[in-house]
């Protein structure tokens, strides 16, 4: 059975691709990045692009079926947002389609809804419609934003000498994930991450590329490589580990930071002259960003030790169709 990037390119992205030539297209990036980006229509603001991005939450996959209701609200809005964080997009508007069971009452739906509005309201982004229906518990959001044209983050503009940046710490929801309970700081990034929406708006100045981590460092920065038909080395001793994994081994350390997912922090290249600027966006936002690795022009990923030494590390991340 094949995977799920696999699946989006054998039948999605080449179907897309085949009209193509058919359509009045107004579409700037469609398939394969955080969002599509759509051209300057008569309603958008200068030179913006509409940037869209869609995701859904499925109880018993994305997560526990008992879990807090106004969390959950938060998180179905916060992994869209992300989205756009990574295309350097201020948020506009989100759609919400929802699948309800019995055990999704009133009390439920009032707790939903103060999580997911909180968060709306956070960062100006209005409900504008959606649908609801009766089944197993499902959220489908899809958020609408503005990016200025020549400010946009894409995964396919890393170039061979840019460096590679990650912000925040990493490997926290999938520890909690792991040792649930065990640490409630960890348990918080699972259940609420943070969109890095102002850290991805500021990046547009010093770079032109990032991906949000949802699927692992590993798995994610991937996707940025064959984008940009460009290889990485990524130091394992740079990577900014949450406090939750220090008391345990290194190589579950590594495998929880490097290949572990839900982070939902932006992983981003820029050219080694955009250091000292990024150092300084870094105390302004009050959030670290921590230089990895380095692209490479040879197309070979590997991640190192101090000592130079290769981990033998794969670079994936979680898949939806793979067993676990």
């Amino acid at each position: 059975m094949s995977g799920e990037f696999e699946r989006i390119a054998r039948f999605f992205e080449r179907g897309a691709e085949r009209l193509r030539g058919s359509l009045a297209n107004t579409a700037v990036l469609g398939i394969g990045d955080d969002c599509a980006l759509l051209s300057p229509g008569s309603q958008t603001r200068g030179d913006a692009l509409c940037a869209i991005s869609t995701d859904m939450l499925v109880a018993g996959r994305h997560f526990w079926p008992d879990v807090n209701p106004a969390s959950l609200g938060h998180k179905a809005l916060a992994v869209n947002l992300s989205d756009l964080a990574a295309m350097g997009a201020r948020p506009r508007a989100f759609t919400l389609a929802l699948a309800l069971s019995d055990n999704n009452d009133d009390a439920w739906l009032d707790a939903f809804c103060e999580g997911l509005f909180a968060l709306a309201a956070e960062h100006a982004c209005e409900l504008i419609g959606g649908d609801t229906t009766r089944g197993p518990l499902c959220i489908c959001i899809t958020v609408i934003g503005d990016v200025d044209l020549q400010r946009c983050l894409r995964r396919d503009r890393a170039r061979p000498g840019d460096h590679i940046w990650v912000s925040g710490e990493l490997g926290a929801a999938a520890y909690a994930l792991r040792h649930p309970g065990l640490s409630r700081s960890a348990d918080e990034r699972l259940l609420r991450p943070q969109p890095r929406l102002a850290l991805g708006t500021a990046l547009g100045r010093h770079s032109s590329c990032a991906v949000d981590l949802s699927d692992g460092l590993l798995g994610d920065l991937r996707h940025i490589l064959e984008r940009s038909q460009v290889g990485a080395q990524v130091h394992a001793e740079r990577i900014p580990v949450h406090p939750a994994l220090l008391g345990l081994p290194l190589p579950e350390q590594r495998a929880l930071a490097l290949q572990g997912g839900d982070d939902y922090e932006l992983l981003f290249t820029a050219p080694p002259d955009a250091s000292e600027a990024l150092h300084a966006l870094s105390v302004t936002l009050g959030l670290a960003l921590t230089q990895i690795g380095v692209i490479t022009k040879d197309r070979a990923r590997d991640v190192v030790d101090a000592s130079g030494q290769s981990l033998g590390l794969r670079f994936e991340g979680f898949d939806h169709f793979t067993p676990h």
